[in-house]
């Protein structure tokens, strides 16, 4: 699977168990320390974050995937803020929209377990 996900782009694949219990604890503190500024939807949605069951019943593993958004080329951001007469843009806003690539391939990555084990259960996101 590993193999798979490097073909397909991706920096990392990551398998775990969905007992987050001391995870949950966590969060929720980050939660009601406010530390997640104006991002709502992680308040509205926290603890389904930490509750996979929720999301897709009968869940017993997670598959997580990290993609590196840098674009080739890009300039160290040290030397762009340095510069007053230089703008610096966030490295996820300067490439292709990151959440319709990470979805495509994550549902290629999905596709080929398909076809590697039969069916399971999944939801992409």
């Amino acid at each position: 699977m590993r193999g798979w996900g490097n073909e397909l782009g991706f920096s990392e694949i990551g398998i775990a168990d969905t007992g987050l219990a001391a995870d949950e604890a966590r969060l929720s503190a980050w939660l009601a320390a406010g530390r997640h500024g104006e991002m709502d939807y992680m308040a509205r949605h926290g603890l389904r974050r930490t509750r996979p069951g929720d999301l897709v019943p009968g869940t017993i593993r997670v598959i997580s995937a990290r993609l590196d958004y840098q674009p080739p080329g890009a300039r160290d951001a040290a030397t762009v803020l340095a510069d007053s007469r230089r703008a610096y843009i966030s490295r996820y806003a300067l490439g292709r929209d990151y959440h319709r690539v990470l979805r495509r391939r994550l549902q290629r990555l999905a596709d080929r377990i398909t076809a590697a084990v039969g069916g399971f259960r999944h939801r992409v996101f």
